[in-house]
């Protein structure tokens, strides 16, 4: 019982105290997704070795799936069509990181079943044929995925998650110590609690980094003049497709009701971008229309 109560004083020096820094300033939307600041987490990992490393795995990744036969090429309609959408978006991405306009940004397909596409640091854009056929995605649901993906890049998720990995590791290892000590508790039994529950901090800002790729990806595509309703549409077939999602609490992504009502959310302010685009009244745009999946 005695180290049950222990237990119980862990989590909450853990949950409560925190081992997390202070929140980062809200989001107030006003024209779109207002700019907020990089976060300083960041700083903790070196952006040479950063983009150095993600240059070097997107060559191997190029090579590879040309050896293999499953880089498309460049001249295949889709591959056409993914560039044609990038370029509309990328001019954008300065809003969200200036330095996004020294990157030499590619874009390729793989020609794979995965359900799946990202961006590296530095620009650097793959999707998986899988996307593109499994969920029969519109330009503007493409527009969504991509906007989401370079979002990731931009706001240096990757980079920010690596610092906050080692930090929490680092800070829950101390807790644990000074806990077992005061205690008495084996040391093993607090390791193993406070790896956990430093592990459900990093799944949380897991969470909050595609949440906040969610409405800057949409915030570009809708600039670009794609429609952001299409975000709806989008996680709607990602639904109907996986439907055994894992438990949300555990996963790195919220789940897909949670995303489609942020998205709903925001869309006073990300449909007149759109409409902005079009030239015409966010009240006169037409219904979203998606290719069944």
């Amino acid at each position: 019982m005695k180290n049950l109560k222990c237990l119980v004083l862990l989590v909450a020096l853990l949950g409560g105290a925190g081992i997390a820094p202070a929140a980062e300033a809200q989001q107030v939307v006003q024209d779109g997704i207002e700019v907020t600041k990089l976060s300083r987490w960041r700083h903790l990992q070196p952006q040479a070795a950063v983009d150095q490393q993600a240059s070097q795995q997107y060559a191997g990744l190029l090579a590879e799936a040309q050896q293999n036969g499953v880089l498309v090429p460049e001249t295949h309609p889709q591959v056409v069509r993914l560039r044609a959408i990038a370029k509309r978006i990328i001019p954008f991405a300065t809003r969200w990181n200036p330095e996004a306009a020294q990157w030499k940004w590619q874009v390729n397909l793989l020609n794979s079943k995965q359900v799946n596409a990202f961006c590296m640091p530095g620009g650097r854009i793959a999707f998986f044929t899988g996307i593109l056929t499994s969920l029969k995605l519109t330009d503007d649901e493409v527009a969504a995925v991509m906007g989401h993906e370079i979002a990731h890049a931009l706001r240096e998720h990757g980079r920010e998650r690596a610092a906050k990995s080692t930090a929490t590791g680092v800070v829950s290892r101390i807790i644990g110590a000074g806990v077992a000590a005061y205690t008495g508790i084996d040391p093993r039994l607090t390791d193993v609690a406070t790896n956990a529950l430093g592990q459900m901090v990093v799944l949380k800002f897991s969470r909050d980094e595609e949440r906040e790729a969610d409405l800057i990806g949409l915030d570009l595509a809708a600039r670009a003049g794609f429609d952001p309703r299409a975000g709806v549409a989008l996680w709607q077939k990602m639904g109907a497709l996986n439907k055994r999602a894992p438990v949300e609490l555990l996963s790195t992504h919220p789940g897909g009701q949670d995303r489609i009502d942020q998205i709903n959310a925001h869309m006073n302010v990300l449909l007149p971008l759109y409409a902005r685009s079009q030239g015409v009244n966010p009240a006169r745009l037409p219904a979203y229309r998606t290719a069944q999946n």
